[in-house]
This record gives C-alpha cells, structure tokens and sequence, in this order.
C-alpha cells in the first residue's frame, strides 16, 4: 500500500466518525433544549429526538419545534361577588 492509500483510509475514517457524531449531536438536540428551557415533557421530546433517528429524521422537525414550544400558564380567573 503506498501513502496515498493510507491516506485515503484516514480520510474515510475521519468522515465516518464524523458522521456518527452528527447524527448523535442531532438526535440528542431536541432533548437538550428542552431540558435547558424547563419544558415540561423533557422526556418526551428527549425520546422524540431519539426516535426520528431511526426513522431516518422524519419527524426531527417536530420534535425540535416541541422542545422550543412553551406551554402556556393556566389563567386565573376571578370570581366577582
């Protein structure tokens, strides 16, 4: 093999480790925002994140916009006597 090759080789395997970190960092994104903005189904999201990734990142979309989505506070409402 000369040097050529080997380099080739290391180039391959930079950009599949590369790759799987990505992948990783994107599955886990949704997750990390919403535990970082205190949404109240931290979990959900964390496990939506994690599903889109084997679902080829279909839904990623909507679990990224769930981590960002707040849920709004209850109204009072006063009773007037």
């Amino acid at each position: 093999m000369s040097a050529l090759d080997y380099f080739a080789w290391v180039v391959l395997v930079v950009l599949v480790a590369s790759t799987a970190f990505v992948v990783i960092f994107m599955a886990m994104l949704p997750g990390m925002i919403a535990k970082r903005r205190n949404h109240p189904w931290v979990q959900a999201v964390t496990v939506a994140g994690w599903i889109t990734l084997f679902l080829g990142f279909a839904l990623w979309p909507v679990a990224l916009i769930w981590a960002y989505v707040d849920v709004p506070a209850p109204r009072r409402t006063e009773v007037v006597s």
